[in-house]
Formats: structure tokens, C-alpha cells, sequence
């Protein structure tokens, strides 16, 4: 639906679309939109998103399957070739980005950042090594339980997907004017962007990782501001303001 006001209470203004694709979450975002006075069009409609003033491009789902549906009905270049402000959100930031280890999937490469798996069992043993290298060193002895050591990695490997609530630091751009570091925000995935020159905010989790991109007029966030309470809210208005 249409916004019948173009003016809201966070002195946005203009025309927003919700690009409609294979993907979750589109109602959830609608919901977060209208709770702060604001009104969007879900479409797939090439000509209504290249003419909106603001595009948010969200997502929950699987990059393969995702970027398959872009490219059939060629949303893939038209988002790439929008020059108005863009947000991207969870998914939506995922395949915002050059390559996703999901499924070996070639995304749209607007930030050139990788997506990729967590892998928490992995960084255990990374940590493990490090530590046994420094009780060398420090000429002690180092010993292992197997059997201890595998119940922490499977301990550990139960935590993928991250579910729940983080924070965000390291913040830059407007679209976190007024937010404080370490914030916290509402996270659901199991895969993440690397750190890169596109990072505007940061989430430890396994490791740090993107919880925020940017590159000219295209803006991503890992996090699901929809549902991060009044902090999401807060940057919702500020991506409407830009």
C-alpha cells in the first residue's frame, strides 16, 4: 500500500518500497514502519523501487535460493543501480555483499565484504592451540582431556545459529546518529560478514564481524532493527532522515 502522507513524525519524507522477493520478514518490517507513523509500498516493480526515495531490502532465507529469484526477475541490477538511499537487513545485507559460503552463492557485490559461516568449534581449538603455546612458553606443562574437549565443542557448535540479543559498537554514519555504543540489537543467523573497509558497526560473536555496512548510498545492517526495540526505531528514523 501507498503512503497517503509523505511526511512523518521523524521528518522523513518521500516515497518508501519494501522490495518484495523470496525472502522473510516483510510483514515484521511493515509492522516496525508503521508503529513510527511511516507508510510503504511492497513491490517487485521495477520502475516503483528505481522511483522511491528510500528502498529497504530485507531478508531472511538461504543467499542461493534468494539471489536465483533476484536474478530471474532482474532485481539483481536494479539494485545495484540504485542511487537512493538503500537498506539492507539481515539476509537482505548478506546478499549485499560480493560472495556467500551459503550454498557457494555470488551475491551482488555492492560491499565487497564475504559472508561466511560461523564456525565456533573451529575458533575453539584456534583459542586452545594459542593458549597451550603460551603455557610452553611460560615452560608449563600443558595437558588436554579429549573427552572435556569435545563436550565444549559440542557445547559451543549448539550455539549456530545466534538467536537472541547483542551489541553493536563502534558505530559510524549517520544512520547510528544517536545510538550508543554497545547498544544492543536483536540477531537471527548463522552466517556473517567479515570486516572489511565497509564496517560501520561491529558484533563480537565467535568473532568480530560486520554488523553494519556502507558504501555510498547503500547501507546494511546484520541486525534486525525491526524488532531491537527502541534502538531499531532509532535507526529506522535515521535511515529515513539520510
Amino acid at each position: 500500500m501507498e503512503s497517503k502522507d509523505n511526511s512523518s513524525p521523524s521528518g522523513a519524507g518521500g516515497h518508501l518500497v519494501i522490495v518484495k522477493y523470496n525472502a522473510g520478514n516483510i510483514q515484521s518490517v511493515l509492522y516496525a514502519l508503521e508503529r513510527i507513523g511511516i507508510e510503504a509500498t511492497v513491490t517487485d516493480d521495477h520502475e516503483q523501487i528505481r522511483s522511491a526515495n528510500k528502498v529497504i531490502f530485507p531478508g531472511v532465507g538461504e543467499a542461493s535460493s534468494a539471489m536465483r529469484y533476484l536474478k530471474e526477475r532482474g532485481l539483481d541490477e536494479i539494485l545495484k543501480n540504485l542511487t537512493q538511499p538503500v537498506l539492507g537487513i539481515c539476509l537482505g545485507m548478506q546478499l549485499m555483499c560480493k560472495y556467500s559460503e551459503e550454498n557457494d552463492t555470488t551475491c551482488l557485490g555492492i560491499f565487497d565484504e564475504h559472508v561466511r559461516l560461523f564456525n565456533p568449534v573451529e575458533r575453539q581449538k584456534q583459542q586452545k592451540l594459542l593458549q597451550q603455546l603460551d603455557d610452553i612458553l611460560a615452560i608449563q606443562e600443558a595437558t588436554e582431556d579429549a573427552d572435556k574437549t569435545d563436550n565444549i565443542e559440542k557445547e559451543i557448535s549448539e550455539k549456530v545459529p545466534q538467536i537472541g540479543w547483542n551489541n553493536i559498537y563502534d558505530l559510524k554514519t549517520k544512520l547510528f546518529k544517536g545510538i550508543a555504543e554497545n547498544s544492543y540489537c536483536y540477531f537471527v543467523h548463522s552466517y556473517y560478514a567479515a570486516l572489511g573497509a565497509h564496517t560501520i558497526a561491529t558484533t563480537n560473536y565467535v568473532q568480530p564481524y560486520s554488523s553494519g555496512l556502507h558504501r555510498d548510498n547503500f547501507y546494511g545492517v546484520q541486525f534486525h532493527p525491526e524488532k531491537s526495540a527502541s534502538v531499531g526505531e532509532k535507526i529506522l528514523k535515521n535511515f529515513l532522515e539520510l
